[in-house]
């Protein structure tokens, strides 16, 4: 496998990701899913940041991280307040306890996802699958990447 290889499986593995993740009820955003994960994943990390801090980091559009914002105080995965030092900024940081939106995506399996990527409905193939991405997991956290820079 070269670099190519392994970015072009990240994108699918993105993709599949995103496929898993519920969105029934939702309604329509202007957002994707995986900017609003993008969004969530820097707030969790950067407590007590601003839209313009989390836009400078991802490098989305302050628009659109604004929008993200939006969806997850919506659904309370962020929480808000204005800076005292500056009454005129907004931070935002995790919501401490589980939202239900939290909880119904950190549930939803990936089996469906997975199976409609592989183009199968053969369980055992899926579940062997999902077992090896586990495994990829467990050796690939997040923090992988701060060893990277």
């Amino acid at each position: 496998m070269n670099g190519v290889e392994l970015f072009l499986l990240g994108r699918t593995l993105m993709k599949i990701g995103e496929e898993a993740i519920p969105t029934e009820g939702l309604g329509r955003y202007s957002t994707s899913t995986r900017s609003v994960l993008v969004v969530m994943l820097d707030v969790y990390a950067h407590p007590d940041t601003t839209v313009g801090e989390i836009a400078a980091r991802t490098g989305l559009p302050q628009s659109a991280v604004s929008g993200c914002v939006a969806r997850l105080k919506e659904t309370g995965s962020v929480l808000t307040t204005t800076d005292p030092a500056d009454r005129r900024r907004t931070l935002l940081r995790q919501n401490p306890e589980i939202s239900g939106r939290r909880a119904e995506v950190a549930a939803a399996p990936v089996d469906g996802a997975v199976g409609a990527a592989l183009g199968t409905e053969d369980t055992q193939e899926i579940a062997e699958t999902v077992t090896l991405l586990e495994q990829l997991a467990a050796r690939l956290s997040p923090e992988s990447l701060d060893r990277l820079r």
